[in-house]
């Protein structure tokens, strides 16, 4: 897992995170648009993880979760990238994005209790993204 502990600035603590993820989504085009389409998702993710270095946005690569049921373990998963301990973005390169895909996002921000997460698909000629939000329990 690589960790990128970039200082915070100024901006302070996490708010609607909408300045984050438009430079997020930025990073994300610029990779693909220097790689282009047609790659493994490991090169996108190893190019996305220089490039976060190089904007100075903090990040965990690979991060571990723990997933549990009943409050208790029941095993841990990987997430593609978890970015200003807030925002989830998970990478593919699929033909096209299926509802199970959105599912797995909220399945991982439901298990990381955090709000929004990013679904990134870098098969096509053009970039897809997708932002994905917690659902909210009604009641």
């Amino acid at each position: 897992m690589l960790k990128n502990r970039c200082k915070q600035g100024k901006r302070g603590k996490w708010k609607n995170g909408k300045r984050e993820i438009n430079k997020i989504i930025g990073c994300c085009i610029e990779v693909h648009k220097e790689l282009g389409p047609g790659f493994l998702e490991s090169i996108y993710h190893k190019a996305l993880e220089i490039k976060f270095i190089k904007e100075s946005i903090p990040f965990e690569s690979e991060k571990e979760i723990q997933i549990y049921y009943h409050k208790k373990l029941v095993d841990t998963h990987n997430l593609d990238f978890l970015i200003e301990n807030e925002i989830i973005l998970e990478l593919k390169t699929v033909e096209e994005i299926h509802k199970k895909y959105y599912a797995q996002v909220r399945s991982y921000l439901k298990a990381t209790e955090k709000e929004i997460g990013l679904l990134v698909n870098f098969t096509d000629f053009k970039l897809d993204v997708r932002r994905i939000e917690k659902v909210k329990n009604k009641g």
